[in-house]
């Protein structure tokens, strides 16, 4: 378990004799504390982390990490300077540190504790799928392995190496998702991490407006595989071209996953079982597996094809493999509840991006029933916001009965739904989600499958609020 010795020899390069307190934990919200957690202050926009520090001692935080002097009276230990803790002077916790930088002290004490621990680490990254991935893999490599992976969305430079603190001697495997804003920032979350395995989902048009274009995405993407050492394993999408092409980037040994048969790992006879799951043949070398998992789309083949070459690659059985498949924990973020009046909502609000969206479609025009899809506009797509969204509206157009749109962008999917051939009467374009709630309420009927999805700032998850069953 990590110690308050690891957090200064980190920190100072001096171990300290009697600091063997344990660390349970690294939080920067002080309500998340728990008894004996790392507090790390960290500046914001709107609210300063140093502001919460006696909270979270209150709640039983034995450390906190700060960079600036604080109002009221804490122990502080400065290790601005060249300092070193000498084992009688610290003082009895909880106190602070006081380093230059507390974001780089984190990262620092994580890139320390990391390399103190024998384990195997599954990097995965891409536009798309990367959550649903993070958690399939981490159920197949459980079957055989002490796996920890990382929590919700703590994949960037601050969430990485809270995750990274979570590690024991304990655990045998690490499987972390890996976010990518801006250049450099996948090739620092690696060289914290040390993946020995690389997972690359594919490259979308998420985040374009940040990165740039698809270009810079893919080559942000591509510092996962570039950091990979010459015994791993780069795990890599066939069916991207982006994604195939980073073969070329890694000197690790590279495997391929698919639907095309020149993969090493492939499927085929993909039949989409509505919200009971897929089926899939499965091929790799001279053996075929049919296969049937609990993963809603057939889109989803994708994610159990990444996690099944994460178990070969990490020396796992076929039966290993295909409990860890089966075992049904795992899924998308799409959830489905009924309204009050019994229709079917397919609640995928967390986030949308083209790629996301036209998967959605997919799932719902494999379902029974009145088809409504309610579309909000997809953020951050940059140079491809016309595109992506127009894209959406063609898939609309041959899937749905009624397509209702939410925001400006979602009207660039209602033009191009109407341009390709869905009746002008099946279209509701409006601004808000309040307005989608008005209009849903009265109109929908226990036959209708109902879709709803737009990027998480649309806030599309309130419809679904309104019109879920309470029971």
């Amino acid at each position: 378990m990590l110690t308050l010795a690891d957090i200064l020899e980190a920190l100072t390069g001096f171990r300290p004799e009697r600091a063997n307190q344990v660390i349970t934990e690294a939080v920067i919200d002080s309500r998340k504390v728990i008894p004996g957690s790392m507090f790390v202050a960290l500046p914001g926009e709107r609210v300063d982390g140093h502001d919460f520090v006696e909270s979270a001692f209150q709640r039983g935080a034995s450390l906190a990490l700060i960079q600036r002097e604080l109002s009221q009276p804490v122990d502080v230990l400065d290790l601005r300077g060249d300092i070193k803790p000498q084992g009688p002077s610290l003082p009895e916790t909880p106190y602070c540190l006081l380093v230059p930088d507390a974001l780089q002290a984190l990262q620092r004490i994580a890139y320390f504790w990391r390399r103190k621990l024998n384990l195997r680490v599954v990097g995965i990254t891409g536009s798309v799928g990367k959550s649903t991935t993070k958690e399939l893999v981490a159920e197949v490599l459980e079957q055989r392995y002490s796996t920890l992976k990382n929590l919700g969305n703590l994949n960037n430079e601050i969430g990485l190496p809270i995750s990274l603190l979570m590690l024991s001697e304990g655990h045998q495997v690490a499987v972390l998702e890996m976010g990518f804003y801006v250049p450099g920032e996948i090739a620092m979350l690696c060289d914290m991490a040390l993946p020995q395995v690389g997972v690359i989902t594919n490259v979308g048009t998420v985040h374009a407006e940040r990165a740039g274009s698809q270009e810079a995405i893919a080559r942000g993407k591509a510092e996962l595989v570039e950091s990979l050492p010459a015994d791993g394993v780069a795990i890599l999408n066939y069916d991207d071209p982006w994604v195939r092409e980073m073969a070329s980037k890694t000197r690790a040994k590279v495997f391929f996953y698919g639907l095309d048969p020149r993969a090493d790992l492939w499927a085929d006879e993909v039949t989409g079982l509505g919200l009971e799951g897929i089926r899939f043949r499965l091929h790799y070398g001279n053996e075929t597996l049919h296969v049937r998992v609990p993963l809603i789309g057939r889109h989803s083949v994708h994610t159990a094809l990444r996690a099944a070459a994460v178990g070969l690659a990490e020396g796992l059985t076929w039966e290993e493999i295909i409990r860890g498949l089966r075992s049904g924990h795992s899924q998308l973020r799409l959830v489905a509840v009924r309204s009050e009046n019994g229709a079917l909502l397919l609640d995928d609000t967390y986030n949308a991006s083209p790629e996301s969206t036209l998967a959605a479609l997919n799932l719902l025009d494999e379902l029974d029933g009145r088809k409504i899809a309610v579309l909000g506009d997809m953020l951050e797509l940059g140079p491809y916001e016309v595109r992506g969204h127009e894209m959406v509206g063609v898939r609309a157009a041959e899937v749905v009965d009624e397509l209702v749109t939410v925001g400006e962008l979602g009207r660039i999917i209602a033009v191009s739904a109407r341009k390709s051939g869905l009746p002008e009467s099946a279209i509701t374009l409006l601004a808000t989600t309040q307005e989608a709630i008005r209009h849903l309420e009265p109109h929908l009927q226990k036959e209708d499958v109902v879709l709803v999805k737009g990027s998480r700032g649309m806030r599309m998850d309130r419809i679904v609020a309104a019109l879920e069953h309470r029971r």
